[in-house]
């Protein structure tokens, strides 16, 4: 037992919200300490646990900057590009394989 208040599933109290509420809210927590716990039951595992905090001490969500508009883009460039081809693929490059489609293809590849 974590001490916090806890809250079945659909039945918190209006003035608390989770991260994902906050963040549709255009909000964030800004430093303050959860307040309680939302728990939605699960058949054979323990519940899924929520965070909860408190709406009227929630600040607004920082504005992008130019600088982290430009890391982003950077971080999603490199997803996209294949080690092997060393082109963009258009679609980020799934981690299962590490290059792009045609390139683990050895069908396509050898052609």
């Amino acid at each position: 037992m974590s001490g916090l208040p806890a809250y079945r599933w659909r039945l918190a109290p209006d003035g608390l919200a989770t991260r994902r509420q906050l963040r549709a809210m255009g909000l964030r927590p800004g430093g303050q300490d959860v307040v309680a716990e939302l728990q939605r039951p699960r058949r054979r595992r323990g519940p899924l646990v929520a965070y909860l905090y408190r709406v009227d001490q929630a600040k607004p969500v920082r504005p992008m900057t130019p600088a982290r508009t430009a890391a982003l883009d950077a971080a999603m460039r490199a997803r996209r590009t294949c080690p092997e081809c060393r082109t963009d693929a258009g679609y980020c490059i799934p981690r299962s394989l590490g290059m792009c489609v045609p390139c683990s293809d050895p069908l396509t590849a050898a052609a």
